[in-house]
């Protein structure tokens, strides 16, 4: 078993799904989680710009997606949100997002720390791009592997 898959258990990912169902469920923005074992000699935000594209994330209507990225065996990560979120959140937002994570991190709480850091991009989500009965889910909730 690779330590991708190693991350997180089943149950725990299940319950990360459910996060981002909640977090997404009075919003018209998208989270995706995606889990990878290195981000192979890139530049970790140069990579998770790349997911990004390659989860179409950069597709949705109003540019609010937001992508946290783990690279497993680098032992790092990045929230990533599209313009649309970047230009309405507080400046020092993704870095006390970025900070409640490492802090579960740090102790090995990996599923908290995910679910944690999506449910405050969904409050900032909710409250800047609100959900109304035209919304779809653009994208799917699950967790993307590489």
């Amino acid at each position: 078993m690779s330590k991708v898959e190693r991350f997180l258990t089943e149950k725990e990912e299940k319950e990360i799904v459910d996060a981002i169902r909640s977090a997404e469920k009075a919003t018209s923005g998208e989270i995706r989680v995606h889990i990878e074992k290195s981000h192979e000699n890139k530049d970790i935000f140069e990579r998770a710009m790349e997911v990004f594209h390659a989860l179409k994330m950069d597709n949705t209507k109003q540019d609010n997606g937001v992508l946290i990225y783990v690279a497993v065996e680098d032992r790092n990560f990045v929230i990533y949100g599209d313009k649309g979120i970047n230009a309405v959140v507080p400046v020092d937002f993704w870095e006390s997002t970025k900070d409640t994570i490492v802090t579960h991190f740090k102790n090995g709480n990996f599923k908290q720390g995910l679910i944690d850091g999506i449910l405050k991009a969904g409050n900032q989500l909710q409250k800047h791009f609100p959900w109304d009965e035209n919304d779809v889910n653009e994208l799917p909730d699950t967790i993307s592997k590489g």
